[in-house]
């Protein structure tokens, strides 16, 4: 039995000290583990264990998530502008400083406006896609998500309505909603998420980046492009019954790359922790294939 050792580090990114998880042989292919909300690399933990002892996983945590630091906002007077680009920014001086320069990107939820920017400014680095109800297309927009959408800087009951989300009842039901046994799915995930979400100044970090999140939509039509003319070998996985990012936003996916290989699953939001048995393998298979085209 092969159990891989998980190691935890930190890395300096324009004086921001960024957390990371690392498993697997550095010579191995390599995968880059792009989080959620209100997630952090911890949601990759079961991930890194199924597929560490044979494939280089890297789960960084971005700015204001997780255990790397939290610069207090812009918004508040401090140095730092909460906006996908900036994460955007950090994840591509996070690349440069580990020599990460081919990958495999794992992009879920916010993890797919922060991937697809990468992947716009660095096509050399992406060697293949893992798509896991990351939307690019508004096709996938539930109307949940497109009034979440609407909320901007200015917008009357906007702050609000984003402080609703932040509540340990709305962090459980992102988990649990939508799936099909909620008894597998373990609570830490959730526990974790809201005691990063309580820390002191995370809020505004949140509302800063929920308001910003509409500069995502308005790239759609640039990434589904840059997937027409690179077609990157993907694999999709999608939750059928996320509240959030519906499974019409997956099929979407299928018009800009009619060869990705698609699996939706019956569970919500946060497929790995209840479909983890399904996905490892697939993910495997995938990543073996790619080797075998190089």
């Amino acid at each position: 039995m092969n159990i891989p050792q998980i190691t935890h580090h930190h890395v300096d990114v324009d004086g921001i000290r960024i957390f990371y998880r690392e498993a697997g042989p550095k010579d191995a292919p390599t995968l880059l583990l792009l989080h959620g909300f209100p997630s952090s690399s911890h949601q990759y933990r079961r991930l890194m264990d199924a597929l560490g002892d044979r494939y280089h996983l890297i789960a960084p945590d971005y700015p204001g998530f997780g255990h790397s630091d939290a610069p207090v906002p812009a918004t508040l007077g401090g140095p730092f502008d909460y906006s996908f680009d900036s994460l955007a920014d950090v994840m591509e001086g996070f690349c440069h400083a580990l020599g990460l320069d081919r990958f495999v990107a794992y992009m879920f939820d916010f993890g797919a406006p922060v991937g697809f920017r990468l992947a716009a400014r660095h096509p050399e680095w992406i060697e293949g896609l893992v798509i896991q109800n990351g939307n690019a297309y508004t096709a996938g927009l539930s109307p949940l998500a497109q009034e979440f959408t609407a909320m901007k800087p200015g917008v009357k009951g906007a702050e609000e309505g984003v402080l609703g989300l932040l509540t340990l009842e709305m962090t459980r039901s992102q988990y649990l909603t939508g799936a099909a046994h909620p008894e597998s799915i373990a609570p830490d995930g959730w526990t974790m998420d809201q005691h990063f979400l309580d820390l002191p100044g995370r809020a505004q970090i949140q509302i800063d980046l929920a308001l910003n999140y509409h500069s995502n939509l308005v790239l759609y039509p640039q990434w589904q492009a840059w997937l027409r003319e690179h077609r990157p070998p993907t694999l999709i996985f999608w939750g059928r019954n996320d509240p959030f990012f519906v499974e019409a936003g997956a099929h979407a996916f299928l018009a800009d790359l009619p060869d990705a290989e698609l699996h939706v699953l019956d569970t919500g939001h946060f497929a790995l922790e209840e479909c983890l048995p399904t996905v490892a393998p697939l993910m495997a298979a995938f990543v073996e294939r790619l080797g075998n085209r190089r």
